[in-house]
């Protein structure tokens, strides 16, 4: 057994892809390729894949990360060449390196995850600092999310780690988040800049990075 980790881009040409069809879209690129995952044992084997973390639809990203098991060594050279001929437009392998079998899953070991989120907003760069201070400030943010099993309800404050302006645009801004992203819950990026007192949905979200234990 072998075990490639592969870090990955998803451009805004497959950013409405669900989760599914993303591992979907692995599986198929992987057998074109020449390289099948290796499969799980039990009554019911699937492919051994593995990401850090779902991708929200409609976000891009520049920081995936994911777990391959092959049956076979393959020289990360080969691997990049073969497996890329096979990907659509949108999806970009930036690194892949071999780790150990042993290593615990990504998914167990996730902690945080940063995003830049791009606002349409008429705010000088001051007026929107002034806004991340103020949530930043408050010691809990009361929020209620409606979801097919009912509404849920949380504090939003305990979700974000860290705000801050990254840039100021003719159009609007670009806020840095640092969010939880793990087994204690996760933070999402359209629901902090409604906390911000941004009505609009933003332009774009894109993760950029995923922090670890």
């Amino acid at each position: 057994m072998y075990r490639l980790r592969l870090k990955f881009g998803r451009g805004g040409q497959l950013k409405y892809l669900s989760h599914l069809d993303l591992m979907r879209l692995w599986e198929r690129a992987l057998r074109r390729a020449g390289l099948p995952p290796a499969y799980s044992e039990g009554f019911s084997p699937h492919p051994r894949l593995s990401l850090a973390a779902p991708l929200p639809v409609g976000v891009t990203s520049s920081a995936e990360l994911m777990d391959i098991f092959l049956d076979q060594r393959v020289m990360h050279e080969a691997f990049v060449h073969k497996v890329t001929a096979q990907l659509p437009r949108g999806i970009s392998i930036i690194d892949v390196s071999a780790v150990s079998i042993q290593l615990p899953s990504l998914q167990s070991r996730l902690r945080q995850a940063e995003y830049a989120v791009e606002i349409e907003s008429a705010e000088t760069g001051e007026q929107v600092k002034e806004r991340l201070a103020v949530l930043l400030s408050k010691e809990q943010f009361s929020w209620h999310h409606a979801r097919d099993t009912g509404e849920r309800f949380y504090d939003l404050r305990a979700l974000i780690k860290d705000l801050w302006l990254i840039e100021k645009t003719e159009a609007g801004c670009k806020i840095g988040m640092r969010l939880l992203c793990g087994p204690m819950g996760s933070g999402r990026p359209e629901q902090v800049t409604k906390a911000l007192g941004f009505e609009e949905l933003p332009v774009s979200i894109e993760r950029t990075m995923l922090i670890f234990e």
